[in-house]
């Protein structure tokens, strides 16, 4: 600071100033300092920064997720990001991949590097770790799922609902014989997926087959292998109900590889890349994964700039789209 202070013919106070965005710097100095800093190629040490300033802010975030490259999860990456990136904010993101322990040795990483507040899509089976950091006044926001055992604000989908309405859709094509395929039965998301699953079926007074009901479902090999297996039988169900991206993506290669994909009907919960484009392209709840992350990020950056009042619960809306394997009638 003091080789841009020299160069750029100002008081290293000024570049101060300039470097940390504070008013009272005219144009023509901000862009002298600016020009000099340009020319010297410095960077600003922010984690010195941090040390000097009153409210030891280090203007980084922690993102906290199932797996960085799940298209819902970079959804939600990216709208943290965007507001985010508008109050100079870094976000640093993370990937537990379910592995016992991984959530809370994370978010301690994240603590001990003093990030400014934690956005958590929660998958351990507790989170009463996050008592201790929270007693601190560090703020954390819940995304996805509720969290179990610390009160925190949380955005979530309407999973339950959203679930309820696409069994529907296949009801009213007149289907009976419903499979159902989710994610691990511990996680929320997956829990209420498959109430809402039973409670259109219960309206529609269709009969529930356990063996259809296929739960911890982890990967796309996983639901190839679980979807062969439930469609092999000579006594098969008529349409699938996928409650998970991945799930569905692996439903469809089986269904494909068995030549059923025009036969046995599918909506899947959450949309993937070239869902559309499949033959036929494939019907599927839609998450809006963008909007939860801003809302998430929103709600953070409130708590962060002093909000106060009690814990709240955001529900972003899902939408159905029909694109042909929702809409398939029973054979």
């Amino acid at each position: 600071m003091r080789d841009v202070a020299a160069l750029a013919g100002v008081s290293l106070k000024t570049v101060s100033r300039v470097t940390n965005g504070e008013p009272g710097v005219s144009a023509q100095l901000t862009d002298r300092v600016t020009a000099a800093a340009e020319q010297l190629d410095f960077r600003p040490n922010l984690t010195a920064s941090s040390l000097r300033r009153a409210d030891r802010k280090t203007s980084t975030l922690g993102l906290l997720v199932d797996d960085v490259a799940n298209p819902f999860f970079s959804e939600i990456h990216r709208g943290v990001e965007d507001v985010a990136r508008e109050r100079g904010v870094a976000v640093m993101a993370a990937s537990m991949d379910r592995r016992t322990g991984v959530e809370a040795e994370v978010v301690a990483t994240f603590a001990s590097r003093r990030v400014d507040g934690l956005i958590l899509v929660p998958t351990a089976p507790d989170q009463a770790y996050l008592e201790t950091e929270l007693r601190s006044g560090w703020p954390v926001v819940c995304v996805d799922r509720v969290p179990k055992g610390a009160s925190v604000d949380c955005v979530l989908a309407d999973n339950r609902a959203a679930a309820a309405n696409a069994t529907r859709h296949l009801l009213q094509q007149g289907h009976r014989r419903i499979a159902f395929l989710g994610d691990a039965a511990t996680l929320m998301t997956a829990q209420e997926r498959l109430a809402g699953f039973r409670e259109a079926m219960a309206e529609a007074g269709a009969p529930i087959e356990p063996r259809w009901i296929g739960l911890d479902v982890h990967s796309r090999q996983d639901a190839e292998h679980t979807t062969r297996e439930i469609l092999s039988g000579p006594d098969r169900p008529t349409a699938l109900f996928t409650a998970q991206n991945y799930v569905t993506m692996g439903a469809c290669r089986a269904l494909h590889r068995m030549g059923l994909q025009s036969v046995v009907a599918l909506t899947g919960f959450d949309d993937f890349p070239m869902a559309d484009v499949l033959q036929p392209g494939v019907s599927v709840v839609e998450q809006d994964a963008r909007r939860m992350g801003r809302e998430a990020a929103e709600v953070l950056f409130a708590r962060m700039d002093g909000a106060t009042g009690p814990v709240m619960t955001k529900t972003v809306p899902c939408t159905f789209i029909p694109r042909g394997s929702g809409e398939i009638p029973p054979g």
